[in-house]
């Protein structure tokens, strides 16, 4: 990894690193010195902001208190912790490899250190009450994390839910129940000073996270490792997933992935994608700079009806989702796309 970053130094040449991301698979196995070689061999061929944020994906499991002081040591000033449920049936249930208690304990010991952590939560779980996701929320406040991120139960084919429920040891998926839990969610954490600034994710002024908006910004981002996936503006590119042929491509001074180049179209998808998904929305005047006056008026044309049904609002010169059309986001997105 440390070999594909100096072989890649070039493609950011104009650019000023302002996050800096482990994530996918387990980046919490790193040793302490591991994090630092990869972290400073960003900082030796890149160039980087003063106060970079530096996130670490985990799960409660990994996070001892001596991995959770290790990491205190270390450049990494931001945590992206898998919590997903503080109750055990539901941790069970997603086939979770943490305890309920591991999770208190973790987010106990890790809010002693970092100041930045979010949390991830699952809601729509099957058979879980009002309360009960009421519970999970207030117990994630008392802990005082400044940045939430949550999403609804999904199945995925060939997971082991997916097995429990076609075998009928798990109830299907109820999308009432998960619209209950979102719009619960809204209103606690409205309550609690976060800002509901993209669908998915809760943050409290000064705790968005700066690496994920970035990508909703349409920055360009550098991924490094097997199947990571790399975009400049134009073309997206993405890594071998085989670990071996990775190495042996990358000892050999290649660069083992693949590219694309988006045309116009798949970039104003995206656009309205990833946009469409925050508070601040579409810019019909980004849509008339960067796409033209065709896409424009189509853009008007296609969001008449989302207007009417009051799913979506024009504020300023933005095409925003309004509190009833957020649950809807992906649905009314890919009904504004460009074919």
């Amino acid at each position: 990894m440390a070999k594909e970053l100096q072989l890649r130094k070039n493609e950011l040449q104009n650019h000023v690193i302002e996050t800096i991301y482990f994530g996918g698979g387990t980046p919490s196995l790193l040793t302490h010195q591991e994090l630092q070689f990869l972290i400073s061999e960003v900082y030796r061929n890149y160039q980087v902001i003063k106060n970079p944020e530096i996130t670490l994906e985990a799960n409660p499991d990994d996070l001892s208190t001596e991995k959770i002081n290790d990491l205190a040591g270390s450049l990494i000033n931001r945590l992206s912790i898998g919590i997903q449920s503080f109750f055990d049936d539901d941790l069970q249930g997603m086939n979770r490899a943490h305890s309920s208690e591991e999770a208190k304990k973790c987010l106990e010991e890790a809010t002693k250190q970092f100041d930045n952590i979010t949390i991830d939560l699952i809601y729509g779980i099957p058979n879980m009450s009002r309360e009960k996701w009421n519970k999970n929320l207030q117990m994630a406040f008392e802990f005082g994390v400044n940045h939430i991120s949550s999403y609804a139960l999904t199945v995925e084919s060939k997971t082991a839910l997916d097995s429990f429920i076609k075998k009928g040891t798990y109830p299907p998926i109820d999308e009432d129940l998960a619209l209950q839990h979102f719009n619960h969610l809204i209103t606690e954490t409205d309550k609690q000073g976060f800002v509901h600034y993209e669908i998915s994710n809760f943050g409290k002024p000064n705790y968005f996270s700066k690496h994920n908006t970035s990508y909703w910004q349409g920055k360009p981002y550098l991924g490094i490792g097997p199947s990571a996936h790399s975009f400049n503006g134009k073309e997206r590119s993405w890594n071998v997933a085989n670990n071996t042929k990775y190495i042996q491509a990358i000892n050999s001074g290649n660069l083992p992935s693949t590219a694309e180049t988006l045309s116009d179209r798949d970039r104003f998808n995206e656009y309205v994608m990833t946009r469409l998904r925050t508070i601040w929305g579409i810019s019909l005047q980004n849509i008339e700079n960067d796409f033209g006056a065709a896409y424009h008026e189509q853009l008007l044309k296609s969001v008449q009806p989302y207007l009417k049904k009051q799913l979506l609002e024009i504020r300023d010169e933005n095409i925003i989702a309004t509190q009833k059309g957020k649950f809807l986001i992906d649905g009314i997105a890919s009904d504004l796309f460009m074919i």
